[in-house]
């Protein structure tokens, strides 16, 4: 079941979040640092 869940948040962040995997994280503001931490957390939840 929380597998499930996280499965479609990634999907869910896939259609609404922007895509940053062309940015250098170096050269990213804080925002887009969380952003991008936050799906990567999500990410490697779903694929648990």
């Amino acid at each position: 079941m929380k597998k499930q869940v996280f499965k479609v948040l990634a999907k869910l962040n896939k259609v609404v979040l922007p895509s940053l995997y062309k940015k250098d994280p170096n050269k990213l503001n804080t925002f887009q640092k969380a952003i991008l931490g936050y799906r990567y957390w999500v990410l490697t939840k779903a694929l648990d």
